[in-house]
């Protein structure tokens, strides 16, 4: 535990202080104390003196003596010195009873959102005040998801599009926990003009290695595996070893021991991550098995789903049905007087090869995952649907129609968009050979959609579309039964 101490440098100063001040019977002073709102720093106990400098809430300082309604304090990361109204400062407790009395403290702490700095001052405190059989219990475990939750949280405010990280109280907010020891990365968010700002996620890694309850463990394994928090320019080498470390931290959880509502946040994720891990393995030739990532979505209780997890649920859908079809085989397909086979093309490409009475009549080629097992001929023999996953959670479909002027491919995307989520698959064919059921749903460049579509094989264009199948009577009647069954679109 001395290692994790560095954290919380200025605390340290403050439990040197208890520490001395116990040792013989008091003295008063010094004392340590924790800014308990932003407050100036005067050079004399008056309102009118000097300002010395501008403190944040949670800042550690000693506290020296006292004059009227002020502190006389030093604060020993400016080494400099200063007086603060009482109001403005919050005593530290010593003594035997001090880790508790923290503790308490920083409960009401953590229910309140604008007090993130003097929490994590309270957390902080508590880490240097309590014994290493208490930091390893359940009390060690609270103080330290606190801690965590304190700085997600100002990580989650820095992240808002209007956010200002260098000015007003975000700012000092910033500058408390780095004071702290705590670190924060920032990424280009994929969202134009927003910064994605995350914390490191240190003192949730050291809830994993304490008494935590299974509640605990659940909301570190969340926090640092959390999706938007993955670095944007990651080559695929290092987002697969990201997300084989993600698959790690989220299986030291027992889902089994957690509340219906953690149980499916934790298995959203693993399903989520395990649909990554999948494309990733199937990417570099080593197969990529969807039957664990169905296996994991399959687990969830859509009844137990809160107001609060309908999004990430709908991203967990969306990536598991992106990858749904990995592992299903290469082999060719034979539709009697079409065939599909696969072959490799230049520098890694897989090429689909569309024969017609054995005579070769269309080829196009991708770096994405081809699922010949998803092909499905119209009735007519004219038109030919394929799902095609060229990126970890996007998924298009390739649509072959043979015209007057021969064979044509189309790719039909989630949506007309730069590549986030999504996924656009072939929902059953209308007989009579002009129309096909289409399902969609994306979320990308900050919008979400799920629609289902009639569309128009002549020129591509949706004739008819709903939120949900069942408005549409063409969704009731000619639904391939495979969609019905397996999509998980029609959750």
């Amino acid at each position: 535990m001395r290692r994790f101490a560095l954290i919380v440098v200025a605390a340290a100063v403050a439990a040197a202080l208890i520490t001395q001040a116990d040792a013989a019977e008091p003295p008063a002073f010094p004392r340590a104390g924790l800014v308990s709102q932003d407050s100036p720093l005067r050079g004399a106990p008056r309102d009118t003196a000097s300002l010395q400098a501008q403190l944040g809430r949670g800042e550690a300082l000693e506290i020296r003596t006292e004059r009227g309604d002020h502190w006389q304090v030093w604060d020993y990361r400016r080494e400099r010195g200063g007086w603060l109204r009482k109001s403005q400062v919050l005593l530290l407790p010593r003594g035997d009873g001090a880790a508790a009395e923290l503790l308490a403290q920083l409960r009401l702490a953590r229910q309140q959102f604008g007090t993130e700095g003097l929490g994590l001052g309270l957390a902080a405190a508590y880490v240097q005040a309590a014994t290493p059989a208490e930091l390893a219990g359940p009390g060690g475990a609270e103080a330290l998801e606190a801690m965590g939750s304190f700085a997600e949280r100002i990580a989650d405010r820095a992240s808002t599009p209007a956010a200002r990280p260098n000015e007003g109280q975000l700012a000092a907010q910033l500058d408390v926990a780095a004071r702290y020891g705590l670190k924060f990365e920032q990424f280009d968010s994929a969202e134009e003009g927003r910064v994605q700002v995350c914390y490191e996620g240190e003192a949730f890694r050291r809830v994993l290695a304490t008494a935590a309850t299974p509640e605990q463990r659940a909301r570190a394994a969340l926090a640092l595996t959390r999706p938007d928090c993955l670095n944007p320019l990651a080559t695929p080498r290092e987002v697969e070893a990201r997300d084989q470390w993600r698959r790690q931290v989220l299986a030291q959880v027992d889902a089994a021991t957690l509340a219906p509502h953690w149980r499916n946040r934790l298995l959203m994720r693993r399903a989520a991550v395990a649909a990554s891990l999948a494309f990733a393995s199937a990417r570099r030739g080593a197969g990529g098995d969807a039957a664990p990532v169905l296996a994991e979505f399959a687990a969830i209780a859509p009844s137990e789903l809160t107001e609060d997890d309908q999004a990430a649920y709908a991203d967990a859908a969306m990536r598991v049905n992106a990858a749904r079809w990995l592992g299903t085989g290469a082999g060719g397909r034979d539709f009697g007087a079409v065939q599909l086979a696969l072959q490799p093309g230049a520098d890694g490409e897989h090429c689909v090869e569309l024969k017609e009475g054995g005579r070769l009549v269309v080829r196009r080629c991708s770096f994405g995952q081809v699922a010949l097992a998803s092909a499905s001929l119209n009735r007519e023999g004219r038109a030919l649907a394929l799902a095609v996953q060229p990126l970890d959670g996007w998924r298009e479909l390739w649509l072959f129609q043979k015209g007057r002027d021969g064979w044509r491919v189309d790719v039909m995307p989630p949506a007309p968009a730069r590549p986030g989520l999504g996924v656009a698959e072939f929902a059953g064919w209308v007989p009579g050979g002009v129309q096909m059921l289409l399902a969609r749903e994306f979320r990308a460049e900050g919008r979400y959609r799920r629609s289902f579509e009639v569309v128009s094989l002549d020129n591509l264009a949706t004739e008819r579309q709903s939120g949900e199948p069942a408005l549409l009577g063409a969704f009731q009647r000619w639904a391939d039964p495979a969609w019905r069954s397996g999509s998980p679109v029609r959750r």
